[in-house]
């Protein structure tokens, strides 16, 4: 999948440097849940790269910028009557800010899971520090549906949750 400069596309085992070096960055760490490992090791981006390998279909994306690795997406579908909807995660490296990537990524991807996978509801929270997060679903045609209060602990501060969704 493609658009312009960015691309989304199966990991592969040669990533594992490039996707180490992208996420052991604090910064990247401080935006996303606590299970992504700090420090990000080599045998941490092994181990994502099996777990990606082994979904079937792929859920989970090396984003691409000129061909080069520059995050990873993925969506989690969900069970039962939410069948129909899935949960967005993502994160784009620093060297790559600013560039549209991310958002450019979050269509992709929702598309995919819209055509491939017969997917009408996509989720992402987002914690509320994080404005260019918001801006980026925002951007992909996302809405805000609410903010759960004091929901999240992150780096031992409560914070908001902003919660948004794209209906297709």
């Amino acid at each position: 999948m493609q658009t312009g400069k960015v691309a989304l596309r199966p990991f592969e085992k040669t990533d594992r440097k490039a996707l180490a070096k992208l996420c052991n960055n604090k910064k990247i760490w401080d935006s996303v849940r606590d299970y992504l490992p700090s420090p990000y090791t080599l045998e941490d981006a092994d181990a994502f790269i099996e777990f990606c390998q082994q979904n079937e279909p792929t859920l989970n994306f090396a984003i691409t910028y000129e061909d080069e690795l520059a995050g990873t997406i993925g969506i989690e579908p969900q069970k039962d009557v939410y069948r129909l909807s899935a949960e967005l995660g993502y994160w784009v490296g620093e060297p790559f800010w600013g560039k549209g990537i991310a958002t450019e990524a979050v269509k992709l991807i929702t598309t995919y899971g819209n055509e491939k996978l017969g997917l009408i509801r996509f989720f992402s929270s987002v914690f509320d520090f994080n404005k260019a997060s918001m801006r980026v679903l925002e951007k992909a045609g996302f809405v805000k549906e609410g903010i759960s209060k004091k929901a999240v602990i992150k780096n031992n501060i409560i914070c908001d949750d902003h919660k948004y969704a794209l209906v297709f």
